[in-house]
């Protein structure tokens, strides 16, 4: 039985000023990367996704990142691994503290961003995050791209990973995302979408910018909340998979507290 794990970017508001609409996103994902508060997010909000993804049985996660609001945390810094690892801890918990007040706890963890993209290659801040996560909860799984360090050094020290792809991103041949700004960086088009990730799921490729077919084993697909009509491209990607015959539900254990549902209706 082919099945995945669905997930979108949740939280990314901060005080008055939203982004995303959370509450359609958790009708359809079965995991949610919470923003931390560090590019996005704060208190109010992590709370109220945090206890609404309990109740719906979806998944959380915690949407690490640089400091840097600012720049919605897309920008590279270069931060000492050891404050890197502090901050990435400071995260986590404080997400987790809210979590376990809905009656759950965060299920995973996922960087954000620069981070998430600088840690495919930079061998001192994909440390950091191991080091950090591990020193929180050896059962944490990390979620990266395929074939990155982040996921190389978590797995060499017995902490479990998660591959990821996604949904409405383009592709290098490298197997690395096409960087934002460029042509072909982001995939708007719906049928487009759920025709890419069908592929996927179901021959485990995808086509890369330039044409050629790029293998890509993945756990989870992600689409991102603040993609331009990221509800319907969602939607849409339910269908198609249920069409196909993949199930979508959470790659992690179902939750104490919530729903505890195994997957999303």
């Amino acid at each position: 039985m082919t099945r995945i794990d669905l997930n979108a970017d949740l939280g990314e508001g901060f005080g008055r000023w939203t982004l995303g609409d959370d509450q359609a996103l958790l009708g359809l994902v079965t995991s949610a990367n919470v923003a931390c508060g560090f590019h996005a997010g704060d208190a109010t909000t992590m709370r109220t996704v945090t206890r609404d993804a309990a109740a719906r049985g979806v998944r959380v996660g915690a949407h690490v990142s640089y400091r840097d609001r600012a720049g919605f945390g897309r920008r590279f810094m270069d931060v000492d691994p050891g404050e890197l690892a502090d901050e990435v801890l400071y995260q986590l918990a404080a997400l987790d503290g809210f979590a376990r007040l809905a009656g759950d706890r965060v299920r995973y963890v996922k960087p954000h961003g620069a981070l998430y993209n600088a840690i495919v290659h930079h061998e001192a801040q994909a440390r950091a995050v191991v080091d950090a996560v591990r020193a929180y909860d050896p059962t944490l799984p990390v979620v990266g791209l395929p074939g990155s360090a982040v996921l190389r050094l978590a797995d060499a020290a017995g902490q479990p990973t998660v591959r990821e792809a996604f949904a409405d991103r383009g592709y290098l041949p490298s197997g690395e995302l096409v960087p934002r700004g460029r042509p072909g960086a982001v995939v708007h088009d719906g049928d487009e979408v759920a025709r890419r990730v069908v592929r996927l799921v179901t021959t485990g490729t995808v086509e890369a910018a330039d044409g050629t077919s790029l293998r890509v084993e993945a756990d989870s697909v992600c689409v991102h909340s603040d993609t331009p009509g990221a509800v319907g491209l969602l939607g849409a990607l339910r269908t198609a998979l249920q069409e196909a015959g993949v199930v979508v539900r959470p790659f992690v254990d179902a939750p104490h507290g919530g729903s505890g549902a195994d997957a999303v209706p």
